[in-house]
């Protein structure tokens, strides 16, 4: 599974893309709109909600993750 997340719903265009190039993979996208936006916020905090994200889409199996939000990258 590709797990995707961004900030908001901005990255469902990477998310479409994604599944155009690879239409036979599974896919699990999150949008962080409790923490949304991203951009007022400090780094240590971008990269706290970041890798929680990460550890949630990996524990749910993703084996790849997409970072399509641009703060967070």
């Amino acid at each position: 599974m590709i797990g995707v997340f961004d900030s908001g719903v901005g990255g469902l265009s990477i998310l479409r893309a994604l599944y155009r190039a690879l239409p036979e993979q599974d896919y699990l996208y999150v949008a962080d709109s409790a923490h949304c936006p991203y951009g007022a916020r400090s780094a240590e905090e971008i990269r706290r909600l970041s890798l929680g994200i990460g550890r949630y889409l990996e524990a749910e199996g993703a084996t790849v993750v997409v970072v399509a939000c641009n703060t967070a990258s």
